[in-house]
């Protein structure tokens, strides 16, 4: 390999702050952001370009996961929500009754949704 032989295939940019999770989406064609700026960004994982930005936590957002089949995204702030996305248009579900979240995860089905 030549010794100017870079690895970095893209770089996303468009956040204010810290990025504290990444996820790809199942079919490979996406990826999600979460970051200190308390938002989510949606990219096109080809280009590089920011698809969407998903607004609305109070706080750091700390973990992002896709379901199983793309359409929803859920986000895991530092406050008592977590947020359910529609990738397509945007609208979101909030569920509230921690005192903080660290991680969400979609079961395999995408039928449950698990927070920590």
């Amino acid at each position: 390999m030549e010794n100017d032989w870079s690895a970095c295939l893209t770089t996303f940019e468009g956040h204010s702050s810290s990025v504290n999770s990444v996820a790809f989406s199942p079919d490979g064609r996406q990826l999600a952001s979460a970051s200190y700026d308390k938002t989510v960004k949606l990219w096109d994982r080809h280009t590089g370009a920011c698809v969407t930005t998903f607004e609305g936590h109070e706080s750091n957002v700390k973990s992002v996961v896709f379901s199983p089949d793309n359409r929803q995204l859920a986000s895991a702030p530092s406050d008592e929500t977590v947020k359910l996305w529609d990738t397509q248009t945007g609208t979101c579900i909030e569920f509230i009754g921690h005192s903080e979240v660290n991680s969400v995860a979609f079961s395999p089905n995408g039928q449950q949704l698990a927070s920590a």
